[in-house]
């Protein structure tokens, strides 16, 4: 088991959610050096610390395991919704066209 690629992975989610490391911890109810710790492999994490980091960060347990594309669509929704969440609400809307307008050229072009 890759204990290095699964810190990687919790710690590309937490950064997609905008939390800090010490904001993690605290949900999870673990300190902020043990969570450090596990994002680097320094640490093996328990099963119920393991389990309590999917359901803090709304993924499913193998998207943290294993390299998959799944996690990749989510944590990009997820930060496309961080990134309009202090957006005006025209630039909400202006936004909201231009996507459009890319989704209906990618529609056709692939």
């Amino acid at each position: 088991m890759n204990y290095y690629a699964i810190g990687q992975r919790i710690r590309k989610i937490r950064k997609a959610r905008g939390w800090s490391q010490e904001k993690l911890a605290e949900k999870v109810g673990i300190s902020t050096t043990h969570m450090s710790h596990i994002e680097t492999a320094n640490t093996k994490m328990s099963l119920s610390t393991f389990t309590e980091l999917a359901s803090v960060l709304e993924v499913r347990t193998d998207e943290l395991l294993y390299d998959n594309r799944p996690e990749d669509r989510t944590t990009s929704i997820t930060y496309i919704i961080e990134l309009l969440n202090d957006c005006s609400t025209q630039q909400v809307r202006i936004i909201e066209d231009i996507i459009k307008a890319l989704k209906e050229s990618l529609n056709k072009n692939i």
